[in-house]
């Protein structure tokens, strides 16, 4: 069932595209009908930079368990690594 509801979140971090790596500025989660992935719902993720246009644009389309799996996964990437290793402010 689609809720038309939209989680939309300010995030620094890059993506990449058709044309190559650009920034990202902006995430957008919500449950809709897929585009592509073949189920009849799924938890969509746009990670995308608007300044850019529409191309500046990379799309996932998840199945609940796997978008669940993920959020995990990336709980205990972040837990594993060092303190502040993954921060915006951590040197390059």
């Amino acid at each position: 069932m689609c809720t038309y509801e939209t989680e939309t979140i300010e995030i620094e971090g890059a993506g990449k595209g058709a044309a190559g790596w650009f920034d990202l500025t902006q995430a957008a989660v919500y449950v809709d009908h897929p585009q592509r992935a073949p189920f009849a719902h799924t938890v969509n993720i746009d990670f995308a930079n608007p300044g850019q246009g529409p191309s500046a644009r990379v799309a996932v389309e998840l199945t609940e368990e796997a978008a669940l799996a993920l959020v995990a996964a990336i709980q205990r990437a972040i837990a594993h690594a060092p303190a502040g290793l993954a921060s915006a402010n951590a040197p390059v």
